[in-house]
């Protein structure tokens, strides 16, 4: 299968210490890939790297064999990257369809070209696009609820709406089920089951619910200290001496 992302060499540092260290990571079109790893292992950091918030000190980001890196946020949106946070960024005081249509219209005009001032309810097929996605979010019923008064699961879910109404290639999601309740995470796994059977796209979780990532996963890499210790398929993770002296300190 072809590599969506393929990163090799990165490394990252801040003063003395080394945030990333030689990481490698391989991953394939149309896969969920999950990056786990104790608190401080660097998955934050190597996401950063992922959309443009970071630079790396030296090594490569290839999306599709477009580099990632030294391009702005933006214009890695623009090639088809969209990341959902890990704390919601959603638009409170809009409706749930208003925060949906608004990245939906910059991706179709660009970053400075929306036409602010034309009333969004003019706009009838951007609006098409953004219910079709809230349906497949299970947010349909919730069109018109200003989006700060909703619940923690229920903003996470608008959130992932908001990028995939942007088509994009690769979904990046960073510890999309953190806070919820068990009902909630359970309900977003289906939605993401959902979005991998019925889209033609990539997924990269950061996740510290095992539940969420041995569900989903079809591949997952373990970052400790900054490295890559471990690449493989999730029934050979679980099991793995290396991956639970990360977590645990050392194996019984």
């Amino acid at each position: 299968m072809a590599a969506a992302l393929e990163v090799r060499g990165v490394n990252k540092r801040f003063g003395g210490l080394q945030a990333l260290d030689d990481v490698n990571l391989t991953v394939e079109e149309g896969r969920i890939h999950a990056i786990i790893g104790p608190n401080g292992a660097g998955k934050s950091t190597l996401l950063n790297c992922f959309v443009g918030r970071l630079k790396p000190d030296s090594g490569t980001v290839m999306f599709h064999g477009q580099s990632l890196l030294g391009i702005l946020p933006y214009q890695v949106n623009q090639a088809g990257v969209s990341r959902v946070f890990q704390t919601p960024e959603i638009f409170g005081d809009l409706t749930v369809l208003e925060n949906v249509m608004i990245p939906a219209l910059a991706h179709r005009d660009g970053i400075f070209e929306m036409n602010a001032m034309k009333p969004l309810r003019r706009e009838t097929d951007i609006r098409k696009e953004a219910v079709d996605v809230l349906e497949d979010i299970g947010l349909q019923d919730k069109l018109d609820m200003t989006a700060s008064s909703m619940s923690r699961g229920d903003k996470r879910r608008l959130e992932m709406a908001m990028g995939l109404v942007q088509k994009p290639k690769l979904l990046l999601l960073d510890e999309p089920t953190a806070g919820m309740s068990r009902a909630d995470t359970n309900n977003t796994i289906e939605v993401l089951k959902h979005i991998s059977d019925t889209r033609s796209i990539t997924m990269i979780i950061i996740e510290h619910d095992m539940h969420v990532v041995f569900t989903l996963a079809d591949r997952i890499s373990v970052l400790a200290q900054g490295h890559v210790i471990v690449e493989d398929e999730p029934e050979n993770i679980k099991g793995n001496i290396k991956v639970q002296e990360a977590y645990l300190g050392g194996a019984h």
